[in-house]
């Protein structure tokens, strides 16, 4: 009966992502001529070509990328079956690791962790990051969800399920001192100090279009993505700021920020997201199926 030797394999699809032989040798710290000795037996054992030379450069054959294919669905099934033991899923309190992104308001994570817990009980781990690296981190299986303002735009996007929860209208939000701005809205905004998010941002692009579509100019003073930074320099008087509706409202009922108009046709979208697993996380699993947030708007 034949069989696969998984050495070889792995030996192959280290070389296949590396792209030579060389940088597998560097990456496996194993001596190239084992490396070669092992993808020829894993050749010879498939009767194909998986690799041919081009310029010094290994380039897959069309039975190369169907292993390679496999290869990638095998290996990341075995790293889902490390993470699982490890975290002990199948236990009675199952752990859940949650990515969400830096400018994904505060009051929403705390609404996931809450329906969380009443699905099941569990330990809820989050770790906050930039969207393509927690993309990354989602599709190899060490974190169960992602909560982002965006949906995936690496890989193949049918390695992710993406459902979108809500959308929500962005307002302008000051300090008292910019009050004045309120009665000629938007128009007012010609020129004023803005604390906006970074460019990689979904919202920045609309909120450029927005403004460009007004022909109004604004003075971008400060960017960044984390909204707790926003609202304090914010508050602190230093410029405009450009939040979901919601989201500045703890602030202006504290009478640190007042909200001075809602842009109209700008919206900031939240998306839940999560990645297809052999052995499903059954709190992330709810979560994907049942999960709603409801704001006070």
């Amino acid at each position: 009966m034949a069989w696969l030797n998984y050495h070889h394999l792995y030996y192959f699809w280290i070389t296949a992502k590396e792209g030579s032989i060389r940088d597998a040798s560097k990456k496996l710290g194993i001596g190239q001529p084992t490396i070669s000795t092992q993808i020829k037996s894993l050749e010879e054992s498939l009767n194909q070509n998986l690799f041919k030379r081009k310029n010094r450069r290994l380039f897959l054959t069309e039975a190369g990328k169907i292993v390679l294919d496999y290869a990638n669905q095998i290996f990341s099934l075995g790293n889902e079956l490390l993470e699982v033991i490890k975290d002990e899923t199948f236990s009675k309190r199952i752990n859940l690791h949650a990515g969400v992104l830096d400018s994904v308001p505060k009051v929403l994570v705390q609404s996931l962790i809450h329906s969380a817990q009443k699905i099941g009980p569990c330990v809820i781990s989050v770790l906050e990051g930039e969207g393509d690296h927690l993309f990354r981190e989602l599709q190899s299986h060490r974190i169960d969800l992602v909560i982002s303002n965006y949906p995936p735009t690496i890989g193949d996007t049918k390695q992710f399920f993406s459902r979108l929860l809500a959308k929500i209208p962005v307002a302008i939000f000051a300090a008292k001192s910019f009050r004045s701005l309120k009665r000629k809205f938007p128009d007012a905004l010609q020129d004023m100090p803005l604390i906006m998010p970074s460019h990689h941002s979904k919202l920045r692009h609309d909120l450029n279009h927005y403004f460009q579509t007004k022909n109004i100019t604004v003075d971008v003073i400060v960017e960044t993505q984390d909204t707790s930074i926003q609202k304090i320099l914010g508050a602190e008087g230093m410029g405009l700021i450009p939040l979901p509706a919601f989201a500045g409202e703890d602030l202006v009922k504290n009478g640190k920020l007042i909200k001075l108009g809602t842009l109209q046709g700008v919206t900031e979208d939240f998306w839940l997201i999560s990645s297809p697993r052999k052995i499903p996380n059954p709190i992330a699993q709810g979560l994907m199926k049942t999960f709603t947030w409801k704001t006070k708007l």
